[in-house]
């Protein structure tokens, strides 16, 4: 009996992976289809209501050196930088993701090459398919190192251009107060919403969100469960990060680490004087977390993360790629990993998404507040919609898919320099980030302490167990300290 359950269940799985494969290829084939015409949509729209041509990431790599002579390159060791007057940003802080995105259709007929391959069963047809796909391959990977994308090149001669240091909203974004806010006040820093002690201070607490997520994902959670005794010893800071919530999102931002980092420094540890501090952070935060620890591994006094994003390295993978593939797995299901394959693979069909709800947020605010009736959840509904296409997009890039080759690298850092804790949480049921990627974090730091929680998901593992989960924080403090 037992042998013909095992048998029947395997039977339905292999069933529904199939049926899965072959509904995400007819799907997929289809939005590569719609993404092709939509650039084209949007150029012409772009055009009439901007008075000008919008790069996107669908054009040709051309040479960054230009006629002007405004931007060039120079090596430096293995290093190469892209040299903006004052200022300078390092091209390994773009990620190749942002342009280079194979269609499911190239993808199926690379494995499809490869396993012929493997078995030896090529035929004439099959070899130049080989030959076709290992030149792509040889080509991609030998690109000059004086290429860049055009979009790039363009985003970075507008800088120079002596445009605004904050432009307007593009048509197809928000305009609203509370989208603009950072254009009237000119403060280019970060929202952060303070709270917990202002008098007699002992230490500091620092919150990053996740990918299209807010502020609010903590404070409308963690802050009203944490005790009277943890908010009058501890002062908590939880940002909305460059491009997201109320923070904000210039349109000429390439939205890098340094980038990211750089606000948080300016706009957290510089004006509150923040010498040591706790770190929380979610999902994407976790890459920020960690790359903010390894600069700073003297200040950190513990360090949580909840679902870190990382998946070590096959031999022969291209980091970044093998990034994106993990994460946005081009499947229509589970329906998370849908959404997070048309938000990586799709520029103008995400853009669209954009268009239609963060550009209209308040008409689904309202419509979530009465649908729903719940605060937290309306809170955090808000924080998904206040964002733009170009802070989600390059940031999903640049920072889950673009840091994929040095999170290793970060992670031993944090071994050998840091001596806080480091905890991590992960929801048993979390379908985008796997538990997997937590127990690999612990691979690389050995004396990490993992806490799988049963029956949460990605964004459970803290709402509708907070005031569970602020004990446990508090803990974890109160131990850092001792």
């Amino acid at each position: 009996m037992a042998a013909m359950v095992q048998k029947t269940k395997f039977v339905l799985t292999t069933s529904g992976r199939f049926l899965n494969d072959v509904l995400s290829f007819i799907v997929f084939t289809h939005l590569d289809v719609l993404d092709f015409v939509l650039c084209y949509v949007y150029k012409i729209i772009d055009f009439f209501i901007e008075a000008d041509w919008k790069p996107c990431y669908c054009s040709s790599a051309k040479a960054a050196i230009t006629s002007s002579g405004k931007i060039f390159l120079s090596e430096r060791g293995e290093s190469k930088i892209v040299h903006l007057t004052s200022s300078k940003l390092q091209l390994e802080e773009i990620s190749d993701t942002l342009y280079t995105r194979p269609s499911l259709v190239y993808e199926v007929s690379k494995s499809t090459v490869k396993r012929l391959k493997v078995d030896g069963t090529c035929n004439s047809s099959g070899s130049s398919m080989i030959q076709s796909c290992e030149k792509i391959k040889k080509r991609r990977n030998s690109r000059s190192t004086f290429t860049i994308d055009s979009t790039i090149v363009e985003m970075l001669q507008g800088r120079i251009g002596g445009h605004q240091s904050l432009p307007i909203p593009r048509w197809s974004d928000c305009d609203c107060k509370t989208c603009t806010s950072w254009t009237s006040s000119g403060k280019e820093t970060l929202f952060v919403k303070a709270d917990g002690a202002k008098d007699n201070v002992q230490e500091d607490v620092l919150f990053i969100h996740g990918f299209i997520s807010s502020s609010a994902f903590w404070t409308e959670t963690l802050y009203p469960n944490f005790s009277k005794s943890a908010m009058s010893k501890y002062r908590l800071f939880a940002v909305d990060l460059l491009g997201f919530g109320r923070s904000p999102k210039p349109t000429d931002s390439l939205y890098t680490l340094r980038e990211h980092l750089d606000m948080i420094e300016r706009s957290v540890l510089e004006p509150y004087k923040v010498k040591g501090f706790h770190i929380v952070a979610h999902s994407l935060g976790c890459i920020l977390a960690l790359a903010l620890a390894v600069k700073h591994p003297g200040s950190v006094k513990s360090l949580t993360l909840l679902a870190p994003p990382y998946f070590p390295l096959p031999k022969d993978e291209q980091a970044t790629q093998y990034m994106m593939r993990r994460v946005a797995p081009r499947r229509v299901w589970p329906f998370i990993a849908f959404g997070a394959s048309i938000a990586c693979w799709y520029e103008h069909i995400s853009r669209t998404i954009c268009l239609l709800i963060c550009k209209n947020h308040r008409l689904w605010e309202f419509l979530t507040k009465l649908i729903t009736r719940n605060r937290i959840r309306t809170y955090l509904m808000e924080g998904f919609f206040l964002h733009t296409h170009n802070a989600a997009w390059h940031t999903l890039h640049n920072i889950i898919c673009g840091t994929a080759g040095k999170i290793e690298g970060y992670l031993d850092e944090v071994k050998n320099r840091l001596k806080c804790d480091i905890i991590i949480f992960h929801g048993k049921d979390d379908e985008l980030i796997p538990v997997e990627c937590s127990y690999n974090v612990k691979s690389r730091i050995p004396r990490a302490h993992v806490k799988v929680v049963e029956n949460k998901d990605h964004i459970t593992i803290v709402v509708g167990r907070q005031k569970a989960f602020a004990m446990e924080l508090e803990e974890i403090w109160r131990n850092a300290g001792d």
